[in-house]
């Protein structure tokens, strides 16, 4: 019997698990498939502060980006999953836009101690020098990183399976689960497709479905999935871009309710030589299909922003789903509902870069410990109190 399990084996997932271990719990990590097959696996890997307003995630942001900086730092320099602090430039095409650029920074200082630069027009191409010259400015914010989301998520589970103090991490792949066990309506395990596996506390960390998960233990989370794709270019011989590089119009869109069709141009480079060229978000249930169309307006908004990007070919693409919750924010902590149940989902395109802060939070959590941040804004039943 395990103190906790967690069903997901995504980067969220992995990173309770990690957290878990190192505060001295037995964690059994499930999933039905591999590791970071699901949402983790379509990530770009983003550790962003820049694109959130001021709140509660921007303050879990903050908090996740220097637990990723000492993950970095802990496990060899870049932590074996090839953390870059490349800093994020955010850029705005008129003078109007620029100085909503310029409020929002300031109000992310004040609030949270972001750090950022304003940068004029005529300086951008010191911080890109390959950038488009009919920019009328941007912010430069260098606590904006990358990481590679797929190693990110196997080398905290790695980490984490190595023990810490008494706390020790097994996984189990290929395991669906199915339901959970229950002693005087408190969770007690989940059911599986390779059998029932006992837990002293269950977290959800399933991400796009972590709202199916919710269900079979008769909770209601709204997480609902939203499409985006992302173009691949061929390895560049030399650097092209060197910081991660978007619109403002991106900020916008990750704030949108909007089920339809939204994109905005996202540019940066990798350390394997590509470009990854985002970012678009619809709502199409669980659509696979490659559509032409949109990865058209992204190749085209990519090469508006950096010229030089016409003459690089696209190999590939690929797309993914975030888990999209009606507010915006995560579903982190207990749930009322369902003794025993707690839930690490909903981060929508945000979930690599929160990472760390969510399972670290939630690991103080099911310790007995008093988390760090006050997670109340992301509690799991606040979406049934608006109903009441």
């Amino acid at each position: 019997m395990s103190d906790v399990i967690v069903v997901g084996a995504g980067v969220v997932g992995a990173a309770c698990a990690y957290y878990a271990a190192r505060a001295g719990l037995d964690v059994t990590v499930i999933d039905r498939g591999p590791v970071a097959g699901g949402t983790t696996g379509s990530g770009e890997g983003n550790v962003l502060v820049s694109d959130k307003e001021p709140g509660p995630e921007l303050e879990l942001a903050v908090l996740s980006n220097r637990l990723w900086r000492s993950l970095a730092e802990r496990h060899g320099g870049n932590g074996g999953f090839e953390f870059e602090a490349k800093g994020g430039l955010v850029v705005a095409e008129t003078p109007e836009v620029q100085e909503r650029l310029a409020d929002l920074a300031a109000e992310q200082a004040a609030k949270h101690d972001v750090e950022h630069t304003l940068v004029p027009a005529g300086s951008l191409r010191d911080y890109e020098p390959h950038l488009a010259g009919d920019l009328a400015g941007g912010v430069h914010y260098p606590q904006d990183a990358q990481v590679q989301p797929m190693l990110a998520a196997a080398a905290l589970l790695g980490h984490g399976a190595r023990s810490y103090g008494r706390g020790t991490l097994r996984l189990r792949l290929g395991a669906a689960v199915t339901g959970f066990t229950r002693s005087s309506g408190r969770v007690t395990g989940v059911r599986t497709t390779q059998g029932d596996v006992r837990g002293g506390a269950v977290i959800n960390a399933a991400g796009t479905w972590g709202g199916e998960v919710a269900a079979l233990a008769g909770a209601d989370l709204p997480i609902l999935p939203r499409r985006g794709f992302i173009l691949v270019t061929e390895p560049l011989p030399e650097p092209l871009i060197r910081h991660k590089v978007y619109t403002a119009a991106y900020v916008t869109n990750v704030a949108s309710d909007s089920a339809g069709l939204e994109t905005s141009a996202v540019v940066e480079g990798t350390p394997a030589g590509t470009v990854l060229i985002g970012a678009s978000r619809e709502r199409v249930g669980f659509d696979r299909t490659t559509s032409v169309p949109v990865l058209a307006r992204l190749a085209g908004q990519a090469v508006a922003l950096f010229p030089a990007l016409r003459e690089v070919r696209a190999i590939r693409s690929y797309c993914g789903f975030r888990p999209y919750c009606p507010d915006h924010l995560p579903v982190i902590g207990a749930d009322p509902r369902v003794p025993g149940l707690y839930h690490a989902c909903g981060h929508e395109g945000a979930g690599i870069g929160l990472a760390p802060a969510t399972g670290h939070l939630l690991a103080q959590l099911v310790a007995g410990q008093e988390p760090d941040l006050d997670l109340s804004p992301f509690r799991p039943g606040r979406f049934s109190e608006e109903d009441q």
